[in-house]
């Protein structure tokens, strides 16, 4: 198994911007993408990677949206951004970001079509190299994690300070809501989940117990440094994240917060978890090999 995760590994991740994926959509027209090596002009970024979400993005989109403004009037001087990467959809995503976009303005929501879908790691990373903000905040489109909840993983980021290089992250964390969880799963999915929290545990993440949680708070220069490093593009990307921001010791804060589960999820319970495991397994296998190295590499 080790000489085939070695064998097998792309050394540094393979990342591409196609044409069309260097300009945001705008109902008038494009804009060009920043990048993540330019000065930071916003304070906050939130990046939402989005697959086939017309149905849940905009339950999404009300309340965050509600939430920024709110904010933003109380406190002139909060600048943000939301950026919508449409990630390869099918239906009509693009489409309903658009209508925020146009609403907003295209200066506050962006919206990043890809070509094809990438995954949710690699959408993330596509619309965090694209971002503007001192701090960067990874959310699902489902809504799932309440927005207001961006003040706990605030206040986790906050007390890590003095950030080492300018490096932290806030995870938002749904283990405390374990227990209530379980009682309304199967027992098949009960066993997954209690495997691939083993399998998290043993090979990569030690001290976060909820790793999967999509509501995440980086600072710039994390963000730079984890995601230049990333090479899953998928489910399992959220713990080679984490694993790299270990190993790069840049602290990391668990925070509880409010989730509820919001039907629609794309995650197949027994193949995707299948994945996520050989995902996992080949994230210990290879950097223990040296197959995959610490390195960042800059991105165009």
């Amino acid at each position: 198994i080790c000489v085939i995760a070695h064998v097998t590994a792309v050394k540094m991740p393979a990342f591409h911007r196609h044409e069309e994926e260097k300009f945001f959509v705008t109902a008038e027209g494009k804009e060009p993408v920043p990048s993540i090596y330019d000065p930071a002009t916003r304070e906050l970024s939130v990046v939402v990677p989005s697959y086939n979400e017309e149905d849940r993005l905009p339950l999404m989109m009300d309340e965050a949206l509600d939430y920024l403004e709110k904010r933003q009037k109380q406190d002139p001087s909060f600048t943000y951004e939301v950026i919508v990467v449409d990630d390869g959809s099918k239906d009509q995503t693009k489409e309903v970001a658009l209508k925020y976009s146009k609403k907003y303005g295209s200066d506050k929501v962006r919206v990043l079509p890809l070509v094809k879908n990438r995954g949710k790691g690699g959408a993330v990373r596509m619309g965090v190299f694209s971002s503007r903000g001192k701090k960067i905040l990874m959310a699902d489109a489902d809504g799932a994690t309440k927005f207001p909840d961006i003040e706990k993983v605030e206040e986790g980021l906050k007390n890590l300070q003095p950030w080492p290089n300018g490096m932290a992250i806030s995870c938002g964390s749904r283990a405390h809501l374990e227990k209530d969880s379980i009682a309304k799963r199967s027992y098949f999915r009960t066993l997954l989940m209690y495997g691939f929290h083993f399998l998290v545990w043993f090979l990569c993440v030690k001290e976060i117990r909820d790793t999967q949680c999509g509501f995440k708070l980086l600072t710039r220069k994390a963000a730079e440094e984890t995601f230049t490093t990333l090479h899953i593009e998928r489910w399992a990307f959220d713990v080679e994240l984490l694993y790299i921001a270990q190993r790069l010791k840049i602290p990391i804060a668990e925070v509880a917060v409010n989730w509820t589960e919001i039907e629609g999820s794309k995650l197949v319970p027994f193949w995707s978890w299948l994945q996520m495991g050989r995902d996992l397994l080949f994230i210990r296998l290879r950097y223990m090999t040296g197959a995959w190295k610490l390195e960042t590499r800059k991105y165009n």
